[in-house]
């Protein structure tokens, strides 16, 4: 076989990731198209919970000029992407699929659907669970002559910061059950090393939040939760192999 023959299956399957990259650009620009006349209030919906909790008066603040155009667009084209994150998995899918064997396909389409609903159950439970925790004691250790009146684009700059943390922080599970089902590691491994897992978790927390105790915690615990239920749905999944294979 020719260089230029073997060569042909690697160009074909940079052209397949070309397409489906574009294909993934065109469905975000789009649903952005679709979003753009909603911008200020998107940036209104997702500022509220630091600005419920501002005393009267006080406000956003922008110290750029550009912050008060281009911050509600740079929003709404995240919101964009979050949006488009189940076509993002599927054509993530369609790629690697065609690798797979059968019993890893059966797999991996619940995978896919569990992955699409935690990504958005952690940015959830930023929103609804950790930024009222946050911003309450943020607000509240401000001494009582100090008017806080944080700038907009540092506020998203730190809210995005937070979504994407924990949306990839509740695929903990999912990254755990791959490790397991694979047979990179074994179950009782892994919860042999829950020390070890346990003191990452906080150390990832102190990286990807605010430097405080109750940021790095609110990252930190739930991380943990997720990496045990990893572990019990792994051996369930390894138990269901065993059963099938007797």
């Amino acid at each position: 076989m020719s260089d230029e023959q073997s060569n042909q299956p690697f160009i074909d399957h940079l052209i397949e990731l070309r397409n489906r990259l574009l294909k993934i650009f065109v469905v975000v620009v789009a649903i952005f198209a679709c979003m753009v006349p909603f911008a200020a209030e998107i940036y209104d919906f997702v500022a509220d919970p630091l600005q419920a909790r501002l005393t009267e008066g006080a406000g956003m603040i922008a110290t750029e000029v550009t912050s008060t155009f281009l911050t509600p667009f740079k929003t709404t084209f995240v919101l964009a992407f979050f949006i488009a994150v189940p076509f993002v998995l599927y054509q993530a899918w369609a790629f690697i699929a065609p690798g797979l064997y059968r019993n890893e396909k059966r797999l991996a389409i619940p995978i896919l659907v569990s992955s699409i609903i935690l990504f958005y159950a952690g940015m959830a439970f930023a929103y609804y669970v950790v930024f009222p925790i946050l911003f309450d004691f943020f607000i509240g250790t401000a001494h009582a002559d100090i008017k806080v009146m944080p700038d907009m684009r540092a506020y998203l700059d730190l809210v995005l910061k937070l979504f994407f943390a924990f949306g990839f922080a509740f695929e903990i599970p999912i990254a755990t059950l791959l490790l397991i089902a694979s047979g990179a590691v074994d179950a009782a491994t892994l919860a042999r090393k829950r020390p070890y897992v346990i003191v990452g978790c906080f150390l990832v927390g102190m990286l990807l939040t605010p430097p405080d105790v109750i940021s790095q915690s609110l990252l930190a615990v739930p991380m943990w939760l997720l990496f045990e239920v990893g572990v019990f749905f792994g051996r369930w999944v390894k138990g269901r192999e065993w059963e099938e294979n007797a």
